[in-house]
């Protein structure tokens, strides 16, 4: 069975909190990490108006060598960070545990939410971070089944989240629309169906979240 663990650590105690750290009118968001190698490449999502001073800031750090833009919408912009050397932090953990990034977002502070794929997994993470003395604060672990009383279980795919956050960014879902589903679908090279029975699910399951508060999943 599957397990989230909730964490916060400050920015400074791990690398890409402290490369990305600085732009108080900058909010970031980690969209996922690609193993590539002997590294780790995330992929964070800045949203905010500063973007040309945020992104000279990253760059400027000795310890990336490339922070590649990759897609802007509204404020918002995609980029991608090439270490000059690996680092052994947060985000490897992460990677050798094969937990799922469900959220996590930040400034100074940073608060995830990761899923493992059982506990064998979770106590394998947790070995990583003692053995590496990455000063995390656990928050709270639960299972799938259980209860949260917070409105986070929503265990959405990776592919669900990318396809909700497209929609709420471009504005999809104000009054009216700015942004149609084909010109979505078009974004995400997926046909238009697609994207529609995406959206569908994932607000089903935040809503289910949200509102029933008995703990019962739904398919």
């Amino acid at each position: 069975m599957s397990v989230v663990l909730e964490l916060s650590i400050p920015a400074t105690d791990f690398p890409l909190g402290n490369v990305l750290s600085g732009a108080p009118d900058i909010r970031i968001e980690l969209e996922r990490i690609v193993p590539t190698g002997d590294m780790i490449m995330p992929f964070v999502w800045a949203t905010g108006e500063s973007q040309t001073a945020f992104a000279e800031m990253v760059r400027s750090h000795a310890s990336v060598r490339e922070f590649l833009e990759l897609d802007r919408i509204g404020e918002s912009r995609l980029y991608r960070i090439e270490w000059e050397e690996p680092p052994i932090d947060l985000l490897e953990g992460i990677s050798r545990a094969d937990a799922v990034v469900l959220e996590a977002h930040g400034n100074e502070d940073w608060s995830f939410r990761l899923r493992f794929p059982d506990h064998e997994k979770l106590s394998a993470f947790h070995n990583y971070i003692i053995e590496h003395d990455i000063p995390v604060h656990i928050d709270r672990t639960y299972t799938l089944s259980e209860t949260t009383g917070h409105g986070h279980r929503f265990d959405l795919s990776p592919e669900q989240r990318e396809a909700l956050m497209l929609a709420l960014r471009s504005g999809y879902f104000e009054t009216p629309s700015e942004a149609s589903l084909d010109e979505l679908a078009a974004e995400l090279d997926i046909t238009r169906q697609a994207l529609s029975d995406r959206i569908r699910r994932a607000n089903e399951k935040v809503l289910t979240g949200v509102l029933l508060s008995s703990g019962a999943e739904r398919e």
